[in-house]
């Protein structure tokens, strides 16, 4: 007799009995605590005081029972206590004396030369020296969860900001200056500024200047017809401006959570205009502006609707041709999803992927994860919940505190204390025209992608199959930008180690926006590019720095050549504005309904 070998089986615990009786009971519970939650985030910027409370208790008790590292911090602060008493000494004889300590990289607080004179330079230096031991204070304190201790970092970051000589009328010796120049004109200027932003704010109005940047008319004005629109996009295909053009269309996804035409900014910095001149057919997605009633949209909702019915639309228009398709910041991450589940289906229309700004792997994620735990999660939760939707004032705080320096306290001082107004651009006049994202999508995008990391894990299903990133066997073009706080480029990187094709990838200058709106020309512009196959070893960030091609200007450029090398050689007609043969009758000009809705 021959008996089948089998494994032991595991115990499953018996699941608890379910008490039906109190099922609606609960869920009136449970309400009344996502209402009490959604009445907190109006008071606390969106951000969960549970989460915070559990970080300091866990640095707290660390820290109290490690008198190992209480004693190096009396050390640090005795020797750099030295060293300021040292500075302030040797400049009483010599005026020319080098600062003890320079701010960090990016710290543009103390430049001006009015910060190397006493008692500023006093001020500055105190500052800075007791920066970096708040540092050391909440770093390497033996025990601390990882989490917990880049969270307290941060917002003791936020603390000391507030008090930084910079931000004080007093002790800023630039506002000081301009104060005795305009005999405190600068001041009377800065309320009224305060005042009428206040005003904007409570009205719900746009910042000052933005109404010079009008959809359609200042920007998001490259010609083109709406030509596909269903429940939650506009397809937009753009006029051509050359006789031919290369025979592979172009599809770009744009992220939702902001509107579409941060790549068809003003015609001098427009990729989607470029793209068009350089001989392609564009297309591009205009998503809509949910409100309460699409509450219940969910992820695969905007791969199905989005991506695959926008592929479905081209593939209509330029039939028998295969597509490049494009995705920036959270529609590059949705396009390597519906790019992944096509495999499954044999669905090979894509000649190419270029991901911009865009993770595949969250695990690192950057200072965005801050805000990411199960606390916060269940924080924001309940302030969506309470509205169908997360909005952008729900949203700007923890925006904003990503980078306080800049979009904060540098604020504060230039427009309220030295009464000056920054100039609108158009990046910031579209940075200003914000949206909304359905609850239950937002949820799933941050429980699967940032907290369980299901796409770079292999468990983000899609019709029950997993979405690999290594189901993705054609070229991708990928895109970081070095100062990029939303999609940190180490963590863009990861698709190395995640696809099994070749990957092309670039590091740019900039930021999440400003480094993907890089048009040919501006001045002090440069990326890093490097090709890697298939059989390639897989390099760490810093190697990959080291070994890569160094090049100034625009990476747009090296893009459209990539495009060419990866597409047919031919030339064809362009092809006709929609398909009204086939039901795809041009709807609407460029840039359509979707992207007024407020």
């Amino acid at each position: 007799m021959n008996i089948e070998a089998r494994a032991p089986e595991k115990s499953i615990p018996a699941p608890a009995p379910r008490d039906i009786d109190s099922d609606g009971e609960s869920e009136a519970y449970r309400a009344l605590d996502r209402t009490r939650e959604a009445l907190t985030a109006q008071f606390t910027a969106g951000i969960s005081p549970t989460a915070m409370s559990l970080a300091l208790f866990d640095w707290w008790i660390h820290l109290a029972t490690a008198p190992g590292k209480r004693f190096e911090l009396a050390d640090k602060a005795t020797r750099k206590a030295a060293r300021l008493l040292s500075h302030m000494a040797s400049t009483c004889t010599c005026s020319d004396t080098p600062p003890c300590i320079e701010p960090l990289p990016g710290d543009h607080r103390f430049q001006a030369d009015g910060w190397r004179k006493p008692p500023f330079s006093y001020w500055a230096q105190a500052f800075l020296l007791t920066q970096q031991l708040w540092h050391s204070v909440t770093h390497d304190v033996p025990g601390v969860t990882p989490h917990n201790e880049d969270v307290i970092s941060f917002a003791t970051r936020q603390v000391l900001d507030v008090f930084s000589p910079s931000n004080l009328p007093f002790a800023n010796p630039e506002v000081i200056d301009r104060t005795i120049e305009t005999g405190g004109a600068n001041f009377a200027q800065g309320l009224q500024n305060f005042a009428e932003d206040a005003m904007r704010i409570m009205t719900g109005r746009r910042p000052v200047g933005a109404e010079n940047f009008l959809v359609g008319r200042d920007v998001a004005v490259t010609p083109g017809k709406v030509v596909f629109r269903n429940h939650l996009i506009e397809l937009i295909q753009y006029s051509p401006t050359t006789e031919q053009v290369q025979a592979e269309p172009i599809l770009i996804v744009p992220a939702w959570i902001m509107k579409y035409y941060i790549l068809d900014l003003s015609p001098q910095n427009s990729l989607i205009r470029y793209l068009v001149a350089q001989g392609h057919t564009v297309f591009c997605i205009s998503w809509l502006n949910p409100s309460a009633v699409d509450r219940d949209l969910n992820i695969d909702d905007y791969r199905r609707l989005g991506v695959m019915a926008a592929l479905d639309a081209v593939s209509t228009i330029v039939p028998d041709r295969k597509i490049h398709a494009t995705g920036y910041c959270l529609g590059g991450t949705l396009l390597s999803i519906a790019a992944a589940a096509m495999a499954h289906t044999d669905d090979d229309r894509l000649a190419s992927v270029t991901l911009l700004a865009a993770q595949t792997d969250f695990s690192e994620p950057g200072e965005l994860a801050l805000f990411i735990d199960h606390s916060q999660m269940r924080f924001l939760e309940s302030m969506m919940w309470n509205r169908g939707y997360l909005s952008a004032d729900q949203m700007a705080g923890a925006f904003q505190l990503l980078r306080s320096s800049d979009l904060i306290w540098s604020r504060l001082v230039r427009e309220y204390m030295m009464g000056e107004r920054t100039p609108m651009i158009d990046l910031m006049a579209w940075n200003a025209d914000t949206t909304r994202m359905p609850y239950r999508m937002h949820a799933e995008y941050l429980h699967r992608l940032y907290l369980d990391n299901d796409l770079a894990a292999g468990r983000f299903l899609v019709d029950g199959r997993p979405a690999a990133i290594q189901n993705i066997r054609v070229p991708v073009f990928v895109v970081g930008t070095e100062r990029d706080h939303v999609a940190p480029w180490r963590s863009v990187f990861k698709i190395h180690a995640l696809s099994d094709t070749d990957v092309t990838f670039v590091l740019t200058s900039g930021g999440h926006n400003a480094g993907i709106v890089s048009e040919p020309g501006r001045a002090g512009r440069h990326y890093r590019i490097a090709l890697k196959r298939t059989d390639d070893l897989c390099l760490s960030p810093e190697e990959w720095v080291t070994a890569a091609e160094q090049r100034l200007g625009s990476w747009w450029e090296a893009w459209v050549g990539w495009l060419a090398e990866h597409s047919s050689k031919e030339l064809v007609q362009p092809p006709a504005m929609g398909s009204p043969q086939k039901g795809l009758v041009p709807l609407a000009s460029a840039p359509g309904t979707y992207v007024h809705q407020a």
